[in-house]
This record gives C-alpha cells, structure tokens and sequence, in this order.
C-alpha cells in the first residue's frame, strides 16, 4: 500500500471529530424552513419526521434530514401548532422549526426539534391558494360550480374525505337508507383528516 501520509485514525475517532466539529459550530438551535416528508409518533410520545428541501422549479430533492422532537416537547409543540393553524403536522407541508443540530457516531446527523412557528405555515398554506385561484382564474374554470345548473336530487357525488374516517362510513350510510329509494354513487378523494396520524 502506497499513499499513507499523515495521521491514521479509527472510524470512531473521526466520528468523535466530526461530532466535535458540529458542535462547537451550533451551539444553539437554529431556525431552519423545510417541507415534512415522512412523520411518526411512537408509543412514549416521541415524534420522528423526515424534512426535506426540494427545488421549486423542477420539484428536485435538494437536502434531506432527520428529525427528532422528543416527548417533552411534542406534547407542547403539537397542540400549539395545531390550535393555531387547524391542521394536524403531515406530509407535505412546509413548516418552519427551531432545531439543534446533533451527531451520533452510528446515526449520523438528525435535528432535534425545539420549537416551531405555525405562522410560516399558515402563509405558505395561504400563498398556495393564491398560486391555485390564481391558475384556475387563467385556465377559466374558477367559477364553473357557479354556472352549473344542479338538478333537484344530485346523485352524482364526490366526497373528499378518508377511507377510514367514521364520518364517510356515516354519511354512505345515510345514502344508502335515503326515505326516497334515490339511488346515489359516490367517488371517494382521499385526503387526510383532522385527528388522523
């Protein structure tokens, strides 16, 4: 073997320079804008999610990190989040945190989350809504419901719910039980709803 100059070292002990490294240069969390790609909730409380930054042009994966916000702090963080937004932390949304960077020599790095801003999210929410009238007024079909004359039963229907939730089963039950005998057929959108994990 040719090529060893300098100092050699053990992987654990590179590890322990980087983690060193790290933490000298964030010492104190820091306010980070990423998009929830992936997110769980254990047993003891803890919730584990996947941030990710994409490009917004070609929806390319830029960054990609782990994350952590420990039991703790999630039994604040979550209900804040949620009374001051209505929505429940998902898939998809961007969100701003407050997070310190940490290193684990088997793990590697993950963020662990301290606190969160739900006003970020309430005006990407809002600025995507923009970009959606915006598009449908240019397509012109935003006000297609409007021009729509409905006939006096409609039974053509389309429900935007989940598969699961107590309220969909509900209201197909209804239907279907109708005093008329109206026959009804429905198409389910899936989305998430408030109170699923």
């Amino acid at each position: 073997m040719t090529g060893k100059t300098g100092e050699i070292s053990k992987l654990s002990e590179l590890q322990d320079e980087i983690r060193n490294v790290l933490q000298g240069n964030f010492k104190k969390p820091r306010w980070i804008v990423a998009e929830i790609s992936d997110i769980k909730e254990n047993y003891s409380g803890h919730c584990y999610l996947e941030l990710v930054e994409k490009d917004e042009d070609s929806d390319s994966l830029l960054a990609k990190a782990r994350a952590t916000i420990w039991s703790s702090a999630y039994r604040m963080l979550k209900p804040y989040f949620e009374t001051t937004t209505g929505y429940e932390l998902h898939a998809g949304i961007k969100i701003m945190v407050a997070a310190s960077v940490e290193y684990h020599p088997v793990y590697g790095i993950s963020l662990n989350i301290k606190d969160i801003d739900p006003s970020y999210t309430l005006g990407d929410v809002e600025r995507k809504r923009q970009e959606i009238i915006s598009r449908l007024e240019k397509e012109g079909v935003l006000n297609m419901n409007r021009e729509t004359i409905l006939p006096e039963v409609p039974q053509r229907i389309a429900v935007i719910s989940s598969k699961t939730a107590a309220g969909y089963e509900d209201f197909l039950e209804q239907l279907r039980n109708n005093p008329y005998g109206y026959k009804f057929y429905t198409k389910l959108y899936p989305a998430a709803m408030q109170g699923e994990n």
